[in-house]
């Protein structure tokens, strides 16, 4: 049996302001965007590039509940996890193209990472594994 997470969903409060962020700041790459006439909406996925099987999909709120969640959609903690092969040179192009970061990098055992907020508040790590990380040794 072979399973995998195809896409996670982030609310975000305007398709095309999400989709300029992550293409033109954290250089993802726009996969689909397809409007859904039947109900008002867009299928819009970016992934980052050179990722393989793994998606976002930007959703706008479809009511007012949803609206609240909107740069809050864990409470706080830090949502996703966006793996790099070189720490450094990512973290100094995202700080040049003003992604704020709210925890500066530390190394640990596991590799380097930051923590930085996207256009609407959500967290992010920005990680470069360490050669023998726990991750992936327990996925071995």
């Amino acid at each position: 049996m072979k399973r995998s997470i195809a896409h996670v969903a982030l609310v975000v409060r305007d398709y095309d302001e999400a989709i300029e962020y992550f293409t033109k700041v954290l250089d993802f790459e726009l996969v689909e965007d397809i409007y859904q006439p039947e109900q008002d909406k867009r299928w819009v996925l970016v992934k980052p590039n050179a990722s393989e099987g793994f998606s976002l999909l930007l959703a706008r709120p479809s009511n007012e509940d949803q609206k609240a969640y909107i740069g809050n959609q864990t409470g706080g903690r830090v949502t996703f996890f966006l793996k790099t092969d070189d720490f450094w040179r990512d973290y100094r192009l995202f700080k040049g193209r003003g992604v704020v970061f709210v925890r500066e990098p530390t190394k640990a055992n596991y590799g380097t990472v930051a923590v930085f907020e996207d256009l609407y508040g959500n967290l992010w790590d920005l990680i470069q594994y360490a050669e023998q990380s726990l991750t992936e040794s327990a996925s071995k």
